[in-house]
């Protein structure tokens, strides 16, 4: 039954696998078997590390060394692997622990990323870089061409300490004005202000980061309200 669940897969990768027992080993979690997908995971990965940035550099030649290294987290991240895994239903074949299987874990961002990566080393393992290389710019095209403006990929604190940066102001201010909860539950609300103009928003979350990413990104808006 799973090696049809395998074939089903391979027509949804597009690619034949002329040793099927890779695709096998990239599709079993720890849970399940000593001969896990690890080895080809890490492989997967600075595979794809590499193939990304070589789509980037050449996609974007005026692009600074950090806002290519944001693009490329973008696209590497485990979200969005987890994304591409679930589009080409890789939950469908993998093979999970008991434990794994009843908790949900097809399902689960951090497997169907790791399986993902895996699937890529072990592509690679059944050719040669440049079909490996070639497999990916064909997925990988799509995505690059639906990212967001560079600027827009910076998080909200960043952008608006270099707005301000630029403009020779003072940095931003984040007071704490309120916190609830207790422990590892706590919601924190805090205020974000700049001095020229003098503008203060507020923002939560459930970390004081997150809540200061709240309260940058209202103010952000703010401002680019003010200049419209």
């Amino acid at each position: 039954m799973h090696q049809e669940s395998l074939q089903r897969l391979e027509k949804r990768l597009g690619y034949t696998f002329q040793q099927p027992a890779l695709l096998r080993q990239a599709m079993t979690h720890r849970s399940n078997s000593y001969k896990n997908n690890e080895r080809l995971e890490f492989l997967g990965d600075a595979i794809l590390g590499f193939v990304v940035s070589d789509l980037l550099y050449g996609r974007y030649p005026d692009v600074t060394e950090g806002d290519l290294s944001r693009l490329r987290a973008r696209l590497v991240r485990g979200e969005s692997l987890a994304e591409i895994a679930r589009a080409l239903a890789l939950g469908d074949a993998l093979l999970l622990g008991a434990g794994e299987l009843k908790s949900g874990g097809f399902r689960r961002a951090s497997i169907l990323a790791d399986a993902m990566e895996a699937v890529i080393g072990a592509i690679y393992l059944d050719s040669d870089f440049s079909r490996c290389e070639a497999w990916l710019r064909q997925l990988f095209e799509s995505l690059i061409d639906a990212l967001p403006p560079v600027a827009q990929l910076k998080d909200p604190k960043t952008r608006l300490q270099e707005w301000l940066q630029a403009r020779k102001q003072p940095l931003p201010q984040y007071t704490v004005l309120n916190v609830e909860g207790e422990g590892h539950e706590q919601y924190f609300t805090i205020e974000c202000r700049v001095s020229e103009p003098a503008l203060c928003r507020e923002g939560s979350g459930n970390s004081r980061r997150k809540a200061e990413q709240a309260a940058a990104a209202q103010l952000i808006e703010q401002l680019d309200s003010k200049r419209k």
